[in-house]
């Protein structure tokens, strides 16, 4: 089956940077479109960042100009990079990533910006 894990998350002060990483496993080919989703507290899931297997992004509004979205297709993996972290960048972190006719999501990774 494939699965999707997340790595990276932790805690973080505010105007730092944080690395997300996201691997598919149980998979042969590459995933088409791939994506960060975050959920913070009491909040709907909403896009971070998503990008193509041709490299092309977009981005969520809250991470123009801090977050950079990644991806190694032949590793089936995706990036989130993030900086200039703030308060409400608090969330769990979600990676998804397209076959076929399928989105495969991953259990999250904690991400908690605070002094």
């Amino acid at each position: 089956q494939v699965q999707l894990v997340e790595s990276g998350g932790g805690l973080v002060q505010p105007g730092g940077s944080l690395r997300l990483s996201c691997a598919a496993s149980g998979i042969i080919f590459r995933l088409d479109n791939m994506g960060w989703y975050r959920q913070g507290p009491g909040k709907q899931r909403d896009l971070v960042a998503a990008i193509t297997r041709g490299g092309s992004t977009n981005y969520g509004d809250s991470a123009k100009g801090r977050f950079t979205i990644s991806r190694d297709n032949a590793k089936n993996t995706v990036y989130l990079q993030m900086n200039s972290l703030k308060p409400e960048d608090t969330a769990v972190y979600y990676c998804n990533g397209d076959l076929s006719d399928y989105t495969y999501w991953g259990q999250g990774t904690q991400v908690t910006v605070s002094s």
